[in-house]
């Protein structure tokens, strides 16, 4: 790669695609060509990128040619059939879905937290872990730096455009029907008030919390429980970790929440904890629950850091902190971590030095 890198949007018209496209307009211009791809349908449209109109171009093989980075916010089955068609041209492919984050020949990268696993990618691929590992791993990663993590025990509260487009739909289309009644004072009134318009969800969700994300796997876990369970050992490199998960969906459009339960190897500081979650990168800590100040959806949405309150030590056990943690699941729960992450391939920026990270 000479002169500034080739970078395409896989997915540019999508929900990810779209802030992907926003967030390299707002951050460092280190870019050349910025290629727009999108499915055959959307070819031949025009969209915004770095301030102007660049046309989309139909998802083939050709697309990639000359292309030195690409990413990928697509469903899973799409970018497991094209991303290694990018890699075999030559692009390396940075991956959102969550086709490739088990797959122990394509590092899981978080660049706050384990910018070393870009150094080697024998398939060309780097995977970005999912949106509710995300909101939690940049704040815990600093945390077990200092103290050694050695337990987790978590639950997500997750938003509806967790599940898409559809899930975002859903929850608005409930939320209408739902505005100006009494409905929820009554057994199944608002089970029979929505009927089979659920969505991608088993329950309602407007009014409603349900405790359950993701197809069902043995034991009654569901795979996206197990899915945060792997995706945090694999990015802490703790292959033993005992890790517990609950996922929640919650009556939020868009950021995901986590409480936190982390059991570690000393015991820990309330005031050292507090000062290392303060000066982490990509970390806002808001915590005073006395004023009221605590991070929550509702502020924390179109942010790009992960925010962190509520934080206290167990009541019995002197080495495990709790906290309450929000980050946006579109940003840095899904487009920035990818964005950050070819940033790192092109260049030094974001922290390893352009060599380590497996410069392309």
């Amino acid at each position: 790669m000479t002169g500034r890198p080739t970078l395409a949007v896989v997915g540019a018209t999508g929900a990810v695609g779209t802030v992907m496209r926003r967030l390299l307009s707002e951050r460092a211009d280190i870019w050349g060509e910025i290629r727009l791809i999108a499915s055959a349908r959307s070819a031949g449209r025009k969209l915004s990128v770095r301030g102007a109109q660049a046309e989309v171009t139909a998802l083939t093989e050709d697309a990639f040619d000359g292309v030195d980075i690409a990413l990928f916010g697509v469903p899973e089955e799409v970018a497991a059939a094209w991303a290694p068609v990018a890699a075999a041209r030559g692009a390396v492919v940075v991956d959102n879905s969550g086709a490739f984050r088990a797959d122990a020949d394509v590092p899981l990268v978080v660049p706050e937290v384990n910018p070393h696993a870009l150094r080697s990618r024998p398939r060309g691929i780097v995977a970005s872990p999912g949106s509710a590992t995300l909101t939690m791993i940049v704040a815990l990663g600093a945390l077990h730096a200092e103290y050694g993590l050695r337990e987790l025990v978590v639950s997500s509260y997750e938003a509806a455009s967790g599940a898409g487009r559809a899930g975002v739909d859903t929850l608005r289309a409930q939320l209408a029907l739902v505005a100006g009644t009494e409905l929820g004072t009554q057994p199944g009134d608002l089970r029979r008030a929505v009927g089979d318009a659920t969505g991608p969800f088993p329950e309602p969700v407007a009014l409603n919390v349900v405790p359950w994300a993701g197809p069902p796997r043995a034991d009654g876990w569901s795979a996206r429980e197990l899915a945060v369970r792997e995706e945090a050992r694999r990015v802490l490199g703790l292959a033993a970790l005992p890790v517990a998960v609950t996922c929640v969906q919650v009556p939020v459009v868009t950021t995901h929440s986590l409480t936190v339960h982390a059991r570690f190897q000393r015991e820990i500081a309330v005031d050292g904890a507090r000062e290392i979650l303060a000066t982490a990168p990509g970390v806002v800590l808001c915590d005073d629950p006395a004023a009221g100040e605590f991070p929550t959806p509702a502020d924390v949405v179109g942010t790009d850091p992960t925010w962190v309150g509520r934080l206290r030590r167990a009541l019995d056990d002197p080495a495990a902190l709790e906290f309450f943690v929000c980050g946006d699941n579109l940003r840095k729960g899904a487009a920035l971590n990818c964005v950050q992450i070819a940033e790192l391939l092109a260049g030094p920026a974001g922290g390893e030095p352009a060599e380590a990270a497996g410069r392309v």
